[in-house]
């Protein structure tokens, strides 16, 4: 089993509402981390733009309490990182799986969602950052609109939650540091990388419209470059995109 990062503290809970709102909780009780924060069961997880995740036994449900180094204007890009840091774990439990990031902040394997991601700020007697993550390990759903797979779909041997955390928080920790001493662009560059669709036709879908183009990659912010044939890519902070 990997070795714990130095520095992080960890608690476990066999079952939580919710792995963010209690970072959220402590970080209002004083708590700034790092601490991860691991439950055998959510009752009450959720992701991006407040939808239901569902959380079956044996998959893993996250949260990373961070006050970062750099500042907060800054700390956005730390979904970057913890999905490089899922990228790079999963695809060491999945070697012979096509692991890769859809933009905001999904992990994919062969083309499957396996991973999600969600930020939220986590106030206190000092900011500090809930960094949620839910990862398919033994189960996944069936019927989503953009399809699921897990660690069980993909290999004949399936790594607990405690095993895949410390793949996880390892991950991260050095990633981590890459973005304290070096900033965004060495990690934009990592994440390129490993971006699924890059250079290829996608569909964005905004709050009240859908567009379409060509995906040309993220800017110094993290934000999605859309090329729709004006001459100048767009640039979108926020959408969930699809694949032709």
């Amino acid at each position: 089993m990997t070795d714990w990062p130095q520095g992080y503290g960890l608690k476990r809970y066999d079952e939580i509402d919710s792995t963010n709102e209690e970072a959220r909780r402590l970080a209002a009780a004083g708590e700034v981390g790092p601490l991860w924060l691991t439950a055998l069961r959510q009752t009450a997880g959720r992701g991006r733009r407040g939808r239901p995740w569902e959380m079956a036994g044996g998959n893993l449900a996250a949260t990373l309490l961070l006050r970062p180094s750099r500042p907060q204007g800054e700390w956005a890009q730390l979904s970057f990182v913890i999905a490089v840091a899922a990228a790079d774990a999963a695809a060491g439990f999945a070697p012979e799986a096509r692991v890769a990031l859809k933009w905001p902040n999904d992990v994919l394997a062969d083309g499957k969602k396996l991973a999600g991601i969600l930020l939220e700020t986590a106030n206190g007697p000092a900011p500090a950052l809930a960094i949620g993550i839910g990862m398919n390990l033994a189960h996944h759903p069936e019927g989503t609109e953009f399809p699921a797979t897990s660690l069980a779909a993909l290999r004949k041997t399936v790594p607990s939650a405690d095993e895949a955390l410390a793949a996880l928080a390892a991950e991260f920790a050095k990633w981590y540091e890459v973005w304290r001493t070096q900033g965004f662009e060495a990690i934009r560059e990592a994440w390129l990388a490993r971006a699924m669709g890059l250079g290829t036709r996608i569909r964005a879908r905004l709050a009240t419209e859908e567009r379409s183009g060509t995906f040309e990659g993220i800017d110094e912010n993290g934000a999605l470059l859309l090329n729709e044939g004006f001459g100048r890519a767009s640039v979108l902070p926020a959408a969930d995109i699809f694949f032709r």
